[in-house]
């Protein structure tokens, strides 16, 4: 059904260190050392020549580079014959894994007539690579399945970095050539109606399970098209599971899951990489499943549990530069859908305005977040939006707009040592003046770092017993909860 996979299947010579002139029988002659990345048998004298074995840190990446010229070289000879030889017509209507078994068959066949030596540890490496390659995302598989990873980082076709426990570093994965990156790349975004090209070179798009990917392609990006994943995990983080990370005392997440339940309107704030979506995922949880929500977003991002969910995503100019759906266009659109909820994913522009005027004026409970370092600085990024958009209002109207819609501002960070902790939770007071009054419930206090680099600090009541929205959570009947709360957070603070 697939293609004939007998001698009269592709054939083109294979030349080099990549063919081998003994039989299949010859396999257990192949030595391996490391199982690091698969090589032919074979190898040019000129590569024995390389001192690779005694050094272990500096010179791997360039002793890993060299091994896999050959490793990609039979990869691709393998490849053009699979495709030479398969029909993916047919294959495209099977399912996944019949998919790859089909695909494994042939490859295993192409390896005996090809007369490849290969060890059994090597043909699995390249059958997986290949799989990958034709049903996936090619390199990026075997990191994408790793659940520690927060981020993906591929500066060209030879060097790909990862963030692992908040710390980046070096992955051996790598691509064929740029052209194979840049293929991938263009399999994602299209997945969600987004290219990438010469003319088109910066795309953010998302992966199936909401994973954030930009993008940028030659000839902006010099060596190679530069992809970025921020990875989301499979199994969602909820705000206990932030307890046990440390990230906010037992007290502090009752507090977040009231604020949440009693809709306030609330702000995240934080810097690059501090955890902002991932605390806003945690926070609508505690949503109730009767409110309808609409989400907005530049990626979509956000997993709402609840069942009454509608959820918007941007889109970009088309090739003739028409047809943009921007942000504040979704937020404005919003309005007219009777909703009980605004969430955005990511203000950063005119559309906190209108997101401001939904706060105010019946639409309890919204949320969006922000790039800022700190709760006052997160405020002024409101107004500096706001003059973004061209609004000519005098300051002290938009500073009452703003105090008389946020409530409470969350702000996380990610700490020097890679770990990332909720370290204000502050609310919106009024005006006085012309200043926005604002007060802490709960701050975090480095108070210095072990032996192992690690940062040492508690989080601390400033001690007010009554919040400003102490009458909302009454309303709500978490009053008494709210008090406990407040209670055990100063007793723990003493």
């Amino acid at each position: 059904m697939f293609g004939k996979r007998g001698n009269d299947g592709p054939s083109r010579p294979a030349g080099g260190a990549i063919t081998a002139p003994p039989p299949p029988q010859q396999q257990p002659v192949s030595i391996q050392p490391p199982p690091l990345a698969p090589v032919p048998v074979l190898q040019e004298p000129a590569r024995e020549a390389q001192p690779a074995r005694p050094a272990v840190t500096a010179p791997q990446p360039r002793r890993r580079t060299a091994r896999s010229e050959d490793y990609y070289a039979t990869k691709s000879q393998v490849f053009s014959a699979l495709i030479d030889t398969i029909d993916l017509s047919q294959l495209a209507k099977l399912d996944s894994e019949s998919a790859r078994e089909e695909i494994r068959d042939i490859v295993n066949d192409i390896i005996t007539i090809k007369n490849y030596a290969m060890s059994i540890s090597e043909q699995e490496e390249l059958l997986e690579d290949i799989c990958n390659d034709v049903l996936g995302y090619g390199p990026l598989e075997p990191l994408l399945a790793r659940d520690d990873i927060a981020d993906i980082m591929v500066n060209g076709a030879g060097q790909t970095f990862i963030e692992v426990n908040g710390k980046i570093e070096e992955s051996e994965i790598r691509f064929r050539d740029n052209g194979q990156l840049l293929s991938i790349c263009q399999r994602i975004v299209s997945q969600v109606g987004r290219r990438v090209d010469e003319s088109s070179p910066i795309c953010d798009a998302r992966l199936p399970d909401g994973s954030r990917v930009n993008v940028i392609a030659p000839p902006l990006a010099i060596d190679g098209a530069a992809l970025t994943i921020r990875k989301f995990k499979k199994d969602k983080l909820t705000l206990d599971q932030l307890v046990k990370f440390g990230a906010i005392t037992p007290e502090g997440a009752t507090l977040l899951q009231i604020i949440g339940r009693v809709r306030c309107n609330v702000v995240i704030s934080g810097g690059t990489g501090s955890g902002k979506t991932t605390l806003l995922n945690c926070l609508t949880r505690y949503i109730d499943l009767t409110e309808r929500i609409i989400t907005c977003e530049d990626s979509a991002e956000l997993q709402l549990q609840q069942p009454h969910v509608v959820r918007l995503e941007t889109r970009p100019p088309n090739i003739e530069g028409e047809g943009e759906i921007t942000m504040r266009d979704l937020v404005k659109n919003c309005l007219r859908m009777r909703p009980e909820r605004i969430i955005v994913g990511e203000v950063r522009g005119p559309e906190v305005f209108d997101l401001l005027q939904a706060m105010n004026t019946g639409h309890d409970g919204s949320m969006g977040t922000i790039h800022s370092n700190s709760p006052r600085e997160c405020l002024n990024r409101i107004e500096s939006m706001i003059a973004m958009g061209g609004f000519t209002l005098p300051a002290k109207t938009v500073r009452e707009i703003v105090s008389g819609s946020v409530d409470v501002i969350v702000q996380a960070a990610r700490l020097r040592d890679g770990s990332r902790r909720i370290t204000h939770i502050t609310e919106v007071v009024g005006m006085e003046g012309d200043v926005i009054i604002t007060q802490d419930l709960m701050r975090y206090e480095i108070e210095g770092e072990d032996a192992n680099g690690k940062i040492i600090g508690r989080h601390k009541s400033t001690g007010i017993g009554k919040p400003y929205f102490w009458d909302r959570a009454r309303y709500f009947g978490e009053d008494k909860r709210l008090a406990e709360a407040l209670d055990q957070m100063e007793a723990q603070s003493k």
